[in-house]
């Protein structure tokens, strides 16, 4: 009988032990590694779907302290088209997910829903637009923005559904420090439509690299 409570007690705490080994791991991995995201809206369609789950590489630029946003090591800059997650500058407790249009010492400029940068026209091969009417600048700064130098280690962004996006044109540039990481593949995605209240899977977006 001892031995036989003796065993009990020894896979209860190898189980113990297991369930806190891997809560260690899944907490090194989330804080410094890869952060799983969920685009709840469509301002990055057509490249993300609403209910896109997908994987972000926090290694990809910075890695900073667990649970705050300052930055231990400088591991790169985002570049012209990265898709990255980043805290939300008017709300830092929320995460954003947009593509990267311009970075530091760019000018920007947009001009009846053409993006010239430096002066020059931009192949604009993710942008998607719905909307015929173009808007002036000064009733919203939708289809006509700047010229606006992007300053020192902030990157100015846009949703790739570009008249459904609230982006730099209304609340400016994302900061380095607000970095979170680059978007990396899909794992998962959802699909739930207003007559289909149970939704179902798309199988064909995952695994699909995000670009």
């Amino acid at each position: 009988m001892e031995k036989s409570k003796g065993k009990t007690k020894s896979k209860t705490r190898e189980y113990v032990e297991s369930l806190i080994i891997a809560a260690i791991i899944a907490f090194f991995v989330r804080s410094f590694f890869l952060q799983a995201f969920r685009i709840p809206s469509s301002s990055m369609e057509p490249t993300l779907l609403i209910g896109d789950h997908l994987l972000v590489n926090r290694l990809s630029y910075v890695m900073k302290i667990p649970f705050t946003d300052k930055v231990i090591f400088n591991l790169g800059d985002p570049k012209k088209g990265d898709v990255i997650i980043f805290r939300y500058p008017v709300d830092p407790d929320k995460d954003f997910i947009k593509r990267v249009i311009a970075t530091e010492g760019d000018t920007i400029a947009i001009k009846d829903k053409v993006i010239y940068i430096n002066g020059k026209k931009t192949e604009d091969k993710w942008g998607h637009y719905s909307a015929t009417v173009i808007l002036p600048e000064h009733i919203n700064p939708r289809d006509n923005f700047g010229p606006f130098k992007v300053p020192g280690n902030s990157y100015f962004v846009m949703g790739d559904n570009r008249d459904r996006s609230l982006d730099s044109r209304y609340w400016g540039v994302v900061s380095k420090d607000h970095l979170v990481g680059r978007a990396l593949i899909l794992y998962f995605s959802w699909n739930v439509k207003p007559d289909n209240i149970l939704g179902y899977i798309r199988w064909l977006r995952i695994g699909n690299l995000i670009r």
